[in-house]
């Protein structure tokens, strides 16, 4: 029976306090996150991650020292693994960018298996150079010498059924923030600054494409739901609007707000203490009449047969695949990694 490995990728999180540094100075490190060259980027990662440390740890302590992202990952990776019994043995492994376990563990693991296939599955429904394009280049870098046809899933972010779990999770919020009104759905996403942007990356196109596709699905009129950014750091100008200012203006409105994860599909420092906490604080202060935050999709059922009908559709293809196998962006987003759509 043919083998085939299922690579899931994430970002990762520190799994102790001590982890927190180290953790963020990887992040810092990577130059799809700092694009300047080494030695200056290992020294500015150096300074930012101490800097920032005290503060994460402040986050992590809510948490109990440890983010939930690993152990979470790993009951998809499950759940993925038995949805997909039907393609024969199937084995799902894990591969973070920035804390174990990394690629280069990862790697030895399949090999180890020895799979006549790999399937590389990022946990980032929408591409961009900063996550998706990091996480696979980091793996071919780490699997240099592993050589097993290997297949890359770059994007999904309108895939059917992925799109359903949003709407069914959303439904329920939406009806429990009714009582204080007619709610206001906010589609939030972590940010990125402008120039990453206008360099050609097509997340924030994809994450919009994803909004839209949801609110359709629950049949909200345009006034009814908005996408923001959350998560701006440093002095650069980054893509809006921002989630506390659409917080903010449906204080002014007097609407409740439904909160939704729209980039995110496991629960972690972002969804469990900036839109848990810090956000709804903000909603209080800012006479919100109701804040609703909707879970991330984690295993639901939808979700998690959307992954597996997207490897099914790549096994046996060559290269990079979409959720439609190929090119969904336009042409003019040149960091997609697909080839240019033909007029």
């Amino acid at each position: 029976m043919a083998k085939t490995a299922i690579v899931l990728f994430n970002l990762g999180g520190p799994d102790k306090p001590e982890a927190i540094r180290p953790f963020l100075f990887n992040l810092f490190n990577d130059r799809a996150i700092l694009r300047m060259p080494q030695p200056f980027r290992a020294m500015l990662a150096w300074l930012i991650s101490t800097r920032r440390a005290p503060v994460a740890r402040e986050i992590y302590e809510h948490l109990g020292g440890r983010s939930p992202l690993l152990p979470l990952t790993e009951q998809q990776a499950e759940a993925l693994t038995d949805e997909l019994a039907d393609l024969g043995d199937v084995r799902a492994f894990i591969a973070m960018r920035y804390w174990h376990p990394f690629s280069v563990e990862t790697v030895e693991k399949v090999k180890a298996w020895g799979p006549e296939e790999i399937v590389l599955l990022p946990l980032y429904p929408q591409y961009s150079t900063t996550t998706t394009e990091s996480s696979i280049a980091d793996w071919h870098q780490a699997a240099a010498r592993l050589s097993v046809p290997t297949r890359a899933i770059c994007c999904y972010p309108i895939e059917s059924e992925f799109i359903a779990a949003h709407a069914d999770t959303i439904q329920t919020a939406l009806d429990t923030a009714s009582a204080n009104g007619t709610p206001r759905v906010l589609f939030s996403a972590h940010g990125l600054p402008q120039d990453i942007i206008d360099r050609g990356d097509p997340y924030q196109h994809q994450v919009e494409q994803t909004a839209r596709a949801v609110a359709e699905k629950l049949g909200l009129a345009d006034d009814r739901w908005v996408t923001c950014y959350q998560s701006r750091v440093g002095p650069k100008v980054w893509i809006g609007p921002s989630t506390d200012s659409e917080i903010e203006r449906a204080g002014r409105d007097g609407v409740p707000v439904v909160v939704v994860p729209i980039a995110f599909v496991s629960e972690h420092s972002e969804t469990l203490v900036e839109l848990d906490i810090e956000y709804r604080e903000l909603a209080d202060m800012a006479g919100v009449p109701g804040y609703v935050r909707v879970p991330a999709l984690g295993t639901h059922a939808r979700f998690i047969k959307g992954l597996a009908d997207t490897v099914r559709r790549t096994v046996g293809r060559t290269g990079t695949c979409s959720q439609a196998g190929g090119r969904t962006c336009p042409n003019g987003f040149s960091q997609c990694p697909l080839p240019p759509m033909t007029e």
